[in-house]
């Protein structure tokens, strides 16, 4: 069963999501290990990442194409 949608939670990041560095991207949670994964490039191909602040920043050539972030749901 679909979790219901909280529409206002969704047009609160819209500002954010707008301010993306590409305007395709993908989002992937995973509940179980509670990390959220999101694209900028599929695949991302990345040939670098940094630890920041418990997400992990995905590099192909300087540019960011991903981020993993650790306890996700605990960012509120």
């Amino acid at each position: 069963m679909a979790k219901a949608v909280n529409v206002q939670s969704v047009m609160k990041a819209l500002p954010h999501l707008l301010n993306l560095p590409s305007k395709s991207f993908w989002i992937d949670y995973d509940d179980e290990a509670d990390v959220l994964y999101v694209s900028f490039e599929k695949p991302q191909n990345a040939d670098n990442s940094t630890m920041e602040d418990d997400a992990i920043i995905h590099y192909r050539k300087g540019e960011v194409v991903g981020i993993t972030v650790l306890d996700a749901s605990k960012r509120k």
